[in-house]
């Protein structure tokens, strides 16, 4: 196995216990690469400082649309400082809107949302995008609101196959999770047939989001392969090749050398 997990969060508590040994496991055993995903101030320091300890760690910085509470715009200063000052941080994110926890502040997270866009646009990077049942709003301003330079990915994709051909038409990646291999899971298929190999990334979303067989589970990268599986099953390929084209896409969009 060599696989490269584009989102993971590793600096989750789940993995208090055993952190360090998990990711050292997981590397000797074929993950190569990985994304801690910031979601938070916080939580964009802790991966800061995985990718500060580990070499094939890099990380994302960004506010998401369920921790925008309490929070200013201009304290997204702090974000644009830590993107800027940390050579290994190689997105935005992850950011967007998300409307199954919170309806009541839709317009915050516009404005959190197309602020960071912004900063992203004036360092260069691309984005790594959260959008759960806010699908219209999300490619609305991405269509109409502001230009994203370096387009990104849409982390844990809604299997929505309207946003997945906006987002394609956009430019944007496809990052797949847990969710194409649960056994009530509407359109992966079609979704999974749909999205070219070359804008396709694989994650995990750790602690979240395991996959069949192994769901209710607390998640890591090993479990990538049930992920790989699935997709080389539905586009009748082999292993290698969803393996090989995951991780060069990866490489590509987060320009890793």
């Amino acid at each position: 196995m060599r696989v490269f997990d584009s989102h993971a969060h590793y600096d989750d508590e789940k993995f208090n216990s055993d952190r360090d040994d998990l990711i050292k496991e997981i590397h000797k055993n074929g993950v190569e690469r990985i994304i801690s995903a910031g979601y938070s101030l916080e939580g964009s320091k802790k991966a800061i400082e995985l990718s500060k300890k580990y070499d094939f760690i890099y990380a994302t910085c960004g506010i998401s649309p369920n921790d925008i509470v309490g929070m200013k715009l201009e304290d997204l200063k702090q974000i644009y400082d830590l993107a800027k000052e940390n050579e290994k941080i190689v997105a935005i994110g992850e950011i967007g809107l998300d409307y199954y926890w919170d309806k009541e502040n839709k317009e915050e997270q516009k404005n959190f949302f197309v602020k960071q866009i912004e900063i992203a646009n004036d360092l260069n990077l691309p984005i790594v995008i959260h959008t759960r049942e806010a699908v219209m709003d999300t490619i609305d301003i991405l269509k109409n609101k502001i230009n994203c330079t370096k387009k990104g990915v849409f982390h844990c994709c809604p299997l929505n196959i309207e946003l997945v051909k906006e987002a394609l038409k956009l430019g944007f990646y496809i990052s797949m999770a847990g969710p194409i291999t649960f056994k009530n899971s509407k359109n992966a298929e079609e979704i999974i047939k749909y999205v070219p190999l070359d804008k396709i990334l694989i994650e995990t979303d750790s602690p979240y989001l395991a996959p069949e067989p192994v769901r209710g589970t607390r998640n890591n990268s090993s479990n990538l392969k049930y992920i790989v599986q699935k997709i080389a099953n539905v586009k009748n390929i082999s292993i290698e090749n969803v393996e090989d084209a995951t991780y060069d896409n990866a490489c590509e969009i987060f320009k890793i050398k």
